[in-house]
């Protein structure tokens, strides 16, 4: 057997991705961008929990979104982080309600109330028509169906749309489709000037 060389690591701080060596643009295929469930687990959460320890958690884990099930594992609705913040629980607090008895359910996205892109169309799209189509609905986030096997296939975000794209938007806050298309266009603006 060879003996590996061991080195130090206290200078190091980057931790490498693979967003990180990827070049993606608006004409990059859509299939890049999305959070695909038959290669990354879904997040889920249950649709009888506390909407406060809920709502820790995902500050904590910096997740954005969780999909809502019940205990069947039935797909319910999604909750965000933003629905959740604590302005949310106060509002609700302030209407009566018992701050450890409002559940997920209560801030929760039904999904009869949800749009969806059938992963079909989703394949032969690409990045910038996702976000032409996304930026009217004013949602952060987008689910991806697999209309065939009536299943949902992933989901869609604006902040990892930016972060891929690398675009010049704060992805520590909420942010919409069309904040996205509202850089991109100002990006190809003047790149289409120096065109003509």
């Amino acid at each position: 057997m060879k003996k590996l060389a061991l080195y130090p690591v206290e200078k190091i701080d980057e931790l490498t991705s693979p967003e990180a060596h990827e070049d993606i643009s608006v004409l990059s295929s859509a299939v890049n961008i999305f959070t695909d469930f038959k290669k990354v687990t879904p997040l889920v959460i249950e649709s009888n929990s506390s909407a406060v320890e809920v709502e820790s958690l995902m500050q904590k884990s910096h997740v954005k979104l969780k999909l809502v099930i019940n205990k069947n594992n039935e797909f319910l609705g999604l909750i965000s982080f933003e629905s959740l913040h604590n302005q949310e629980i106060l509002k609700r607090v302030a209407e009566g309600h018992q701050r450890e008895q409002l559940k997920v359910t209560d801030f929760m996205i039904p999904k009869d109330r949800l749009k969806a892109i059938d992963y079909d169309d989703l394949s032969y799209a690409k990045i910038g028509d996702v976000i032409a189509t996304l930026q009217s609905a004013g949602q952060q986030h987008c689910l991806v169906v697999d209309r065939k096997h009536h299943a949902i296939r992933g989901v869609l975000s604006a902040n990892d749309i930016a972060r891929r794209l690398k675009l010049a938007v704060d992805v520590s806050t909420p942010t919409s489709f069309a904040t996205i298309f509202d850089v991109i266009t100002k990006i190809q603006q003047p790149a289409m000037l120096n065109t003509q």
